[in-house]
């Protein structure tokens, strides 16, 4: 991808300042690596014996729409607060993807994860006061190298462009991620929320999805969270993207939970149902396992959507 379009957006920074180019974020950012030496003299001519391969640590990802904080009854953010708290404590994934938090709203889940979390985000609009695709990642094991939030239209970079008939603007944010426990090796996490009205959108912003993950270093894996509205296998949207080469890793993993409807509106859970919250992996990661986390205390969820995690190996 160009330079030129390289642009750091952290949420809470001025619109303008959210637009202005910017130096990647891994010139700022180190990993240090030791070497060591073998502890005994070898014999003559006997060649030191080969270390096996490092086992690459599993990363925990989750997809997650948050439902927007409202004040409304029943299912209120006051509400449902506690159990969100409850249940991304227990998951404790390094990576989640939201959709439709709001600013004040993350902030409270930022503070609920507790200090080993950060985010990176902006609104769909552009500022502060409106829904987000922020991505949460674990401090300890993840360092952003740099990210970049575009809009889903035919001018991804025009702040708030709606060119394709959805009911509000959409957007994709992605991170270069650089993980600290894998001898600094570097990843993709790309986070969107497709449109709920406009099957047309969906189908566009697929197209331009699998366009800008092209563009990435295709040395490195990318895993793809989201909210597409769109049930796996059933729409042309899911169609595009697992057509490009991207791994649906609900469908690649070598242990699955029970399937349930991932969209349920604070009803009766749907067993078997439509899986609309998705990730996706370049071919080359392992998926180990998926789970649909169906958590809920007295009765009350945390969100409308399940929360969808996998466990991956990246390599």
């Amino acid at each position: 991808m160009p330079n030129q379009r390289r642009v750091t957006r952290r949420l809470g920074l001025q619109v303008l300042l959210a637009a202005a180019v910017t130096v990647p974020l891994s010139s700022a950012i180190s990993v240090s690596s030791a070497s060591s030496t073998p502890s005994a003299t070898l014999r003559a001519g006997r060649a030191a014996p080969s270390a096996p391969p490092r086992r690459a640590p599993r990363l925990d990802v989750m997809t997650y729409n948050l439902r927007y904080a409202s004040t409304a009854e029943p299912n209120s953010w006051s509400d449902r607060r506690p159990v969100m708290r409850e249940l991304l404590r227990r998951a404790h994934p390094q990576v989640i993807g939201t959709q439709e938090g709001l600013y004040q709203q993350l902030l409270d889940i930022e503070a609920d994860l507790g200090p080993h979390y950060d985010w990176i985000g902006t609104g769909r609009e552009g500022g502060s006061r409106d829904e987000s695709t922020a991505i949460y990642y674990d401090v300890r094991r993840l360092a952003p190298v740099e990210h970049y939030t575009f809009w889903l239209s035919d001018t991804p970079e025009v702040i708030r462009s709606n060119t394709w008939h959805a009911a509000f603007p959409r957007i994709v944010t992605w991170v270069r991620f650089r993980d600290l426990a894998d001898d600094g090796r570097e990843f993709y996490v790309a986070n969107t929320h497709f449109d709920q009205r406009s099957q047309y959108a969906r189908e566009r912003s697929a197209s331009l999805l699998t366009q800008r993950i092209a563009e990435f270093d295709p040395a490195l894996p990318v895993v793809v969270t989201g909210d597409f509205n769109a049930a796996a296998h059933k729409n042309a949207a899911y169609t595009t993207l697992v057509g490009s080469g991207l791994v649906d890793a609900w469908d690649a993993a070598e242990r699955r939970s029970t399937l349930y409807a991932t969209f349920h509106g604070f009803h009766r859970l749907k067993r078997n149902g439509d899986r609309i919250d998705w990730i996706l992996t370049s071919p080359g990661v392992t998926t180990h396992q998926a789970t649909i986390d169906t958590f809920s205390t007295h009765g009350q969820f945390p969100s409308d959507h399940l929360p969808v995690q996998v466990s991956l190996s990246l390599r």
